[in-house]
């Protein structure tokens, strides 16, 4: 999807929020409904001026029906299937 460009997280977000809400036919004022977020604030995080909380993310990935998780590259999450974790 980026086209071999690089990315770092806050750029990679905001191409991806942009890329899913063209996606399903949101604008940015449907999407913000939807998500109970700002619209100042989704404009803002496509644009990368801000770069937003996880709460933010999971309330914009469930608007979109996606998880919080599809915001980042595959190749940069951790894969914990029980390895490293304490008890």
């Amino acid at each position: 999807m980026t086209g071999g460009v690089s990315y770092d997280t806050s750029q990679y977000v905001a191409v991806l929020l942009r890329h899913w809400r063209e996606q399903r036919g949101y604008s940015v004022r449907e999407l913000a409904r939807r998500a109970g977020v700002g619209y100042v604030t989704v404009v803002r995080i496509e644009n990368d001026q801000i770069s937003p909380t996880v709460a933010m993310l999971e309330k914009l990935a469930k608007a979109l029906g996606i998880t919080a998780r599809d915001f980042f590259p595959s190749e940069r999450r951790v894969k914990s299937k029980g390895k490293g974790r304490r008890r």
